[in-house]
């Protein structure tokens, strides 16, 4: 059995740890709180209140202040470390603060109010997790909706890139004929211009044949992508060409040979544009924003720009959302990271 302890603690000297192992120990740690650092506080922030997120220094870990119930007050009454005249601490709570003095009261005997400048009293707080950040956002805009959308625009994109790519990459890699090299260059040429550049033109086309407010004016301009065909391209080099030569003989066609033998061998880098294209329609938000007017339509990404004012932005709504779009970008690279290294180690070891 795997002796995952051992493996985490093993060390280069024998009784001791080496230089080696030090150096080793603090990369590895450093990788890992660059990497995944961002992600936590991202998921913590997700759970702090509006108030919180704009405290600073900013905290790590979710507090709210503590509140208690006083019979006579309607809303819960918040709780504060008061230091009193003759030096002792009590836990009062606040009524109302005029200034720079707090009035509160002893919630045993709410009918005395004290009075103490603001600078002597310190919030009492706990850990608490803002659940209405997740719950509230779904009552006050269609996620449903958003979600369907951005599931039909990622689905339906990743299958036509999928398909396109991949008749493109069989082409450049296992036919012979003239020009065949120019125009692999010029397609991975087009990766030097800015998406700025075509932004435009790219409108102006959807716009004449109708698609804006249309799911598939965001599926389709991005359909053939040049990274898509490179990585595909360079992977069916790797496939010996006598495979799809045995198959001509035994009469299968072009078209037979490309769905039976060629698509089948190259699972692996499908699986890795596969992912890549998950996360660029999952996440793409500029193009949706420009299509797509109408919130019937939206996608969650787009959607979630309506937590954005012009005089108020509801950080704590978009933190939650966010982590939820999140979650199936998660689920997708969890299930299909295996293919990765093996895609692309094996992608270009053909020229």
């Amino acid at each position: 059995m795997f002796d995952i302890k051992r493996f985490l603690t093993r060390k280069k000297g024998r009784n001791r740890l080496d230089i080696t192992d030090i150096l080793t120990y603090l990369y590895l740690f450093a990788g890992i709180l660059v990497m995944f650092g961002p992600v936590l506080w991202l998921v913590m922030s997700s759970f702090k209140t509006q108030a919180a997120l704009i405290e600073f220094p900013p905290k790590f870990l979710p507090y709210a202040l503590e509140t208690i119930e006083v019979e006579g007050y309607d809303e819960p009454l918040p709780l504060y470390r008061v230091t009193l005249e003759d030096g002792s601490e009590k836990t009062l709570a606040q009524v109302r603060r005029v200034g720079i003095e707090a009035q509160l009261i002893d919630p045993e005997n709410p009918d005395e109010i004290i009075k103490v400048p603001i600078d002597q009293r310190e919030e009492v707080r706990k850990i608490k997790l803002a659940w209405n950040n997740y719950i509230d956002p779904l009552n006050r805009f269609n996620f449903l909706t958003y979600l369907k959308n951005s599931v039909i625009i990622t689905t339906t994109a990743t299958f036509i890139t999928l398909l396109i790519n991949s008749m493109a990459a069989f082409a450049l890699s296992k036919y012979q004929f003239k020009g065949r090299d120019a125009i692999f260059v010029i397609i991975i040429a087009t990766l030097l211009i800015p998406i700025s550049v075509i932004l435009v033109p790219v409108f102006l086309v959807i716009t004449g044949i109708g698609w804006n407010n249309n799911l598939w004016g965001v599926i389709i301009p991005g359909a053939a992508t040049p990274t898509g065909v490179f990585l595909l391209r360079q992977y069916m080099l790797t496939i010996p060409d006598e495979l799809i030569d045995a198959a001509r003989i035994d009469g299968a066609s072009e078209w037979r040979i490309y769905a039976r033998v060629i698509l089948p061998l190259a699972g692996p880098a499908l699986a890795v544009l596969a992912i890549f294209s998950v996360m660029w329609r999952w996440n793409d938000f500029l193009w949706p924003l420009i299509v797509l007017s109408r919130s019937e339509v939206f996608t969650l990404q787009v959607g979630l720009n309506a937590f954005q004012g012009d005089l108020q932005t509801q950080w704590h709504y978009i933190l939650a959302m966010t982590v939820i779009t999140l979650l199936p970008i998660t689920i997708v690279f969890a299930f299909l990271q295996r293919f990765i290294t093996t895609g692309i180690a094996t992608t270009g070891m053909k020229g």
